[in-house]
């Protein structure tokens, strides 16, 4: 992942998969000098994090309305 520097949070396996993992990291800089800090959240199928096949981007501004709607996701369609 790109950016100054790569703090990773958490990481966790992917469910319903052998080797996938999900990560979740603080990218400083992503894009360059001055870019905003950023949470990166990161899907490998291959057991690497630091080359995930997949990844995003989420402003810390935007963090609290993603979660509202991971919840509002797991409440209407989540396995109980």
């Amino acid at each position: 992942m790109s950016g100054k520097n790569n703090i990773v949070i958490k990481q966790f396996h992917l469910a319903d998969t052998k080797n996938g993992v999900i990560s979740v990291s603080h990218i400083e800089e992503p894009y360059g000098d001055g870019s905003f800090s950023v949470v990166s959240i990161g899907i490998s199928l291959k057991k690497d994090s630091n080359e995930p096949d997949w990844k995003a981007h989420i402003p810390y501004d935007n963090l609290d309305e993603l979660i509202e709607a991971l919840n509002e996701a797991k409440t209407k369609f989540g396995n109980k």
